[in-house]
């Protein structure tokens, strides 16, 4: 097979494998011959289109045409625009809450070893982590965590330090969002313990952080101004220690699946994203919900084109409103900075064979299966409910991944056709949609999506990678950014700094 069709009414084929002027694919009953080469992952038109007429690919436009095309002919950004433009209106009908999961709901229930915390949080990792308020101290809570992980605690799965340049000359809705990621950080329970470390001079200092954590333990959650302290080194790792203390004392035990938040992402996509590792994250994602355990979705830009079909599996009309309040906000901010809110795919998308947004979206949202959509929460907000929730994010990256596991996720699926070597502060599974890319790339591809276009079926394959999943959250598995010690956060900015 040289090719795939994804859907009936599709316009266009994916092109499995870099093809030359008149090679000739099989479609069906159709024999396709090529009027020019074509990229692997590229698109090729199915039957001649018109100037301005839709082109279909998962059975929805993923754009207009922008000139006339002829059967065999390449699809893409010489000849396909978007046709998306400026807000939307949104109308919430009864009947779309009645979406549901295709989710082998007979299945036996699954469990993993995982800690339960004194709140009853379960946590995958036994891990200390140091945040800090402000980024004048990212290099002093560095030396903390490099000189802690040299006293090898007992049963502590590592010591490990985020850096951000945030938490000071931040105003508004701009420190209030580096608060709610950090404190939501600060709960997360893959981190056994918590050291705050905070300068004492800047807007986010920790009297008026401790406002916005809320609740804490204060056994395993422990706050030092080093401004205030003689020795901020001597001091910080006495506070570990103690932390370390305590902690060495969780053991891991069997939990329901359900009890498990996983987070999904793409980034990087080429032309097969959308066919092999995004349906295959959706797969899974609805075996999760359907054991009871939650998933979470975020990268709202890259909703845009296909938040109706989200919007459609609202779980009822709150829900629904707060979709259309979260895409309409991403709009407004594009509008409010004067940039084009259709500015996407980006340049590594294009050159895997992705022309427009719509077309990115489509493959993008599978990644949340058939689930109903059962929340909505803000950016730096935690998941409140069991099934799938949205969480207001960009699409970038290291952004939306921090945003992920803010929320609760114990680990984040990753799908990608281009490669990174990048995780998060949560293990972060990195998904090839491509066999090749997952042979070349081992340092940093955990799981192969590509079998799906040799043969492999996609409930055989989403099995394999539940069971893995699991295998992960029970310690039997390290991800490529756990062992390659790649862990990062990054946070969201959208305001004046002093």
């Amino acid at each position: 097979m040289d090719g795939v069709k994804i859907h009936p009414k599709d316009d266009v084929l994916i092109v499995l494998n870099e093809a030359a002027k008149g090679d000739v694919i099989s479609v069906g009953q159709q024999q396709l011959e090529l009027a020019e080469p074509v990229e692997r992952g590229h698109k090729v038109a199915l039957r001649d289109i018109r100037e301005g007429e839709p082109v279909l690919k998962y059975g929805f436009p993923i754009g207009i045409a922008k000139q006339a095309i002829a059967t065999g002919e390449w699809v893409h950004t010489h000849n396909l625009k978007t046709a998306l433009d400026g807000k939307l209106a949104y109308e919430y009908k009864q009947s779309q809450s009645a979406a549901t999961a295709d989710t082998d709901k007979g299945t036996p229930a699954f469990t993993f070893k995982g800690y339960v915390r004194k709140n009853g949080d379960v946590g995958i990792r036994n891990e200390i982590w140091i945040l800090n308020t402000v980024g004048c101290i990212n290099k002093t809570a560095e030396l903390v965590a490099r000189l802690a992980q040299q006293e090898h605690f007992a049963n502590i799965d590592g010591v490990y330090h985020y850096p951000h340049p945030f938490g000071c000359s931040q105003l508004g809705d701009d420190l209030k969002s580096t608060q709610a990621i950090l404190s939501s950080l600060v709960h997360h329970p893959n981190a056994a313990g918590v050291l705050v470390l905070g300068l004492g001079c800047e807007n986010n200092y920790i009297d008026v952080f401790k406002e916005a954590v809320g609740a804490y333990d204060s056994d395993r959650v422990k706050f030092l101004a080093v401004q205030e302290v003689e020795d901020e080194l001597e001091e910080a790792l006495q506070l570990v220690s103690e932390i370390a203390a305590v902690a060495k004392n969780d053991v891991r035990t069997d939990v329901p699946a359900s009890k498990l938040k996983v987070g999904l992402k793409c980034g990087g996509s080429d032309g097969f994203s959308g066919i092999t590792a995004n349906p295959l994250v959706g797969a899974f994602s609805d075996r999760l919900i359907a054991q009871g355990g939650s998933t979470v979705l975020t990268e709202v830009p890259e909703m845009f084109g296909a938040e109706t079909i989200l919007m459609e599996r609202a779980a009822d009309e709150t829900v629904f409103n707060g979709i259309v309040n979260m895409v309409n906000g991403f709009k407004d901010y594009f509008i409010r900075h004067n940039q084009p809110v259709y500015e996407n795919p980006s340049p590594g998308n294009k050159k895997g064979g992705i022309t427009t947004l719509e077309e990115k979206s489509l493959g993008c949202v599978q990644k949340g299966g058939f689930a109903p959509v059962a929340d909505v929460v803000p950016y730096g907000g935690r998941i409140k409910k069991p099934g799938l929730t949205l969480v207001e994010g960009p699409g970038n990256d290291l952004v939306s991944v921090t945003a992920l596991a803010a929320s609760g996720a114990h680990i984040v699926l990753f799908t990608t056709g281009r490669g990174t070597p990048f995780g998060g502060p949560v293990p972060t599974v990195k998904l090839s949609t491509n066999t090749p890319l997952y042979e070349r790339k081992k340092n940093w591809i955990d799981f192969n999506a590509g079998t799906l276009l040799d043969g492999k079926e996609l409930g055989e394959r989403a099995d394999e990678l539940f069971a893995y999943v699991l295998q992960v959250a029970s310690g039997e598995r390290a991800t490529h950014n756990e062992r390659n010690g790649f862990k990062e956060i990054a946070l969201f900015k959208d305001g004046v700094i002093l």
